[in-house]
Parts: C-alpha cells; structure tokens; sequence
C-alpha cells in the first residue's frame, strides 16, 4: 500500500503543478482549442483520480469494515498484496486531508451548481418580462431564439434545457444577415458542446482550491478555450472574415481593440480569426487525443498492480 501511495502521489503532483505550466506555455492550443480542452480535462481527471484511488486505498488500510467491503469479492491473495493490516501514520493523515478535499468538493461543486441554477432562473424571469415575439422577417431554422428589444447590441445564449438563443434587437439592427448567423452558430456551439458544464467545474475547483495550479489554470484557460472552439464553430460555417466582423461590430463598443486586460481575449480573438494559425496535423491531433486519454489510466494501473500481480 505505502508504494501505491506514493506513487499516486507522485502522479498527482506532476499533473498538478508542473504540466499544467508547461501546456500554458505552449503554443499548439490556440491552434486545436477542442483538444486542449481536453488535455486540461484529461488532466484534471488524472488528478481527482489520484486522489479518490489514494482515498479509498487509505480508507480500508485505517478501517476494517470497509477493508472487508472493498475487497469482498476478491481473493484472500489480493487483500495480502496491499498490506493493508497496519497503516502507518503518514498514511492515515494523508487519508484524513484527502477525505476533507473530498468533502470541499463536493460542496463547491453542490455551490456552484445551486448558484448557477439560480442565475438562470432570475436571467429567465428577467426575459420573460422584457422579450417580444420574434419579429415577422427573422430568417427561421436557427433554434430556439428569444429577440430582446434593447438598442444595446448583444447575443448570448442561456444555458438550460433547452438552451435559449438571445439576441437584442440591437444587434439586429447592426449586423448582416451572415453576421449574425456567425454570431448565432457560435452560441449554438457553446449550447451542442456544453461548455456551461466545463465552466461550471472549473470554476468550483479553482474557487475551492486557489493555489493548486491545475485547478487556477484550468478554469483560466477553460474560459478561453471555449470561446476559440466557438469561434471555429462559427469560422467553419461562416468565414474567418465574416465572423471576425461580426465579433467586431457586436463589440465594437467594448473596445474590442483596446490593449485593456478586460478587452485582450477580444482582441486575441479578432487576431485569430483574421490570421487564422497553422492547424495541428491530422495525426499530430489524434496522437495528442490519445495519449491524453491515456494519462487517467495511470491511477487506475497504479491501484490495480498488486492485486494483478498477485492474480498471475
């Protein structure tokens, strides 16, 4: 058990503190915004199952009930292979601090999910209220689509079940039709991919635990990721140039090209579009996807070698 430990927690370290840093240095995710995404979450995944592999080993070393229940179904030979009759202090200490980061959260996940319930309800009370019905004119087959009478011009989509698409009638007023389509089949991308979910998580683990690096960067680089993916998206059906437009006029007012902090992921964006980066090869993209997925197998390899070994 104590090799199993440490190990698990060597794994978790790495994928905590110094890769993380080294992906946010590289390069190739502006070009493959879907599949840094999924590093980070394969990433994320490698740790939290460090963690509950390390929980749960640690939890039948210190108590014998669940020893019994956990290795119930296996043979007396694999319970021996983890030495799990005395459990050294250092273990049942770190046990201790991983059930309290399990219980963290789970509450900051509970939080974030309650609060963003909320938000939703008051955003979808709120448009009840001020939203008309869709003009005569407004070209169909886009969806769920709620027009908002304000001069200001915006469009965002809600995230719910279903997601709801709006739009004000100011950015009516001041797109093209092809603009806004690229304004609308971006939002319709956030809504197909789900990437409330993505914010909501990585939100939670950096609110709940600030000075891991992992969990700061994931939720920085969440936030933007998912607005480059959307952007593809949007470039794909519509054109680089129409959609960079579109970005401009709907944000023109923000200082979309203003060196502000605030205003640089608009201004990284509008670059991008209009300067599109080189794309990952096809089996560059399939090697990184691979071998990212892999990465969480390692917990679940680290967990399961003594009693695989004890099997053979």
């Amino acid at each position: 058990m104590t090799v199993c430990l440490l190990l698990l927690s060597a794994v978790a370290l790495m994928a905590a503190w110094p890769v993380p840093r080294a992906l946010t240095r590289a390069s190739w995710p502006e070009q493959e915004p879907v599949v840094a995404l999924w590093v980070w979450q394969c990433l994320v995944a490698t740790v939290l199952l460090c963690c509950l592999t390390a929980l749960t080993l640690g939890t039948a070393a210190v108590f014998h009930t669940v020893r019994t229940q956990v290795f119930a179904p296996a043979p007396p030979g694999v319970a021996e292979a983890y030495d799990l009759t005395t459990a050294p202090v250092w273990a049942a200490t770190l046990t201790l601090l991983l059930a309290c980061g399990a219980a963290w959260t789970t509450a900051m996940l509970a939080r974030e999910l309650i609060e963003a319930r909320r938000r939703r309800g008051r955003a979808r009370a709120h448009l009840r209220e001020r939203a008309p019905d869709l003009p005569g004119g407004l070209p169909s087959g886009r969806g769920p689509l709620l027009v908002l009478e304000d001069e200001y011009p915006d469009a965002w989509w809600l995230p719910g079940s279903p997601p709801q698409l709006i739009v004000t009638t100011g950015a009516l007023h001041r797109l093209t039709s092809h603009q806004l389509d690229a304004v609308l089949t971006h939002e319709r991308g956030h809504a197909r991919a789900h990437h409330d979910w993505l914010l909501h998580l990585s939100t939670a683990l950096a609110t709940g635990f600030p000075r891991v690096p992992l969990f700061a960067h994931f939720c920085d680089q969440t936030h933007r990721l998912v607005e480059l993916a959307a952007d593809d998206t949007a470039s794909r059906r519509c054109g680089h140039l129409t959609t960079a437009l579109a970005l401009i006029e709907l944000n023109q007012h923000r200082g979309v090209l203003s060196c502000a902090n605030s205003h640089r992921l608009l201004g990284e964006r509008v670059d991008r579009l209009l300067e599109p980066p080189p794309r990952l090869g096809r089996r560059h993209r399939a090697l990184t996807t691979t071998v990212a997925s892999l990465v969480p197998l390692l917990p679940l390899l680290i967990t399961f070698a003594p009693g695989l070994t004890a099997l053979t």
